[in-house]
């Protein structure tokens, strides 16, 4: 395992999710959405990296995959192999969270602003998280390419290591959480 528990407001986490596209506000505080969430963060090999999975309630979710575990931000700047890297992430928020809901975990990828890689002469989104074992589910209403990992498909659980940071490790002992 090479992530790390962190949480929402983490300063080195925000740093890695500042420079993520989808970041509406960089700099301020809190850099994932409202709701149920894990965040790991990880510094290793000379390079960081940044995973968040929200778990939105289904009455308050507007796509067609309602219910799933959303992959919200994914950055990694150097820190390891992706496709591998996302399998741990998966493992680290099923132990998080338990039993994975029937629709699984649903990525979105926004092909205005992530490149994409060249296989076979074409232009592909998602080969990493395909690797990892997701696989295309369809589009949002707006156009996102929907990337999904049903149950069966996801590594077991396996606990992610505490945090980096000694102090955030207290705080979280005396709260008694890491939301």
């Amino acid at each position: 395992m090479i992530w790390h528990q962190s949480y929402r407001a983490d300063p080195k986490a925000r740093e890695v999710a500042d420079r993520h596209y989808n970041r509406q506000k960089p700099g301020t505080p809190n850099f994932v959405p409202p709701g149920r969430c894990c965040v790991f963060y990880t510094e290793n090999q000379g390079g960081k990296a940044l995973w968040v999975t929200s778990f939105p309630f289904a009455q308050y979710v507007r796509h067609q995959w309602a219910g799933a575990w959303v992959c919200s931000a994914f950055r990694n700047e150097g820190a390891g192999i992706a496709s591998a890297m996302i399998r741990e992430a998966v493992a680290a928020t099923r132990a998080y969270f338990g039993e994975p809901p029937p629709l699984g975990m649903i990525t979105f990828i926004d092909t205005r602003k992530v490149r994409p890689t060249i296989r076979h002469g074409k232009e592909t989104w998602g080969y990493t998280y395909e690797k990892a074992g997701f696989h295309l589910a369809g589009k949002t209403k707006g156009g996102l390419l929907a990337f999904q990992l049903l149950p069966e498909d996801m590594p077991p659980p396996e606990t992610a290591l505490p945090p980096i940071d000694e102090c955030l490790q207290l705080r979280l002992d005396l709260k008694g959480g890491y939301s």
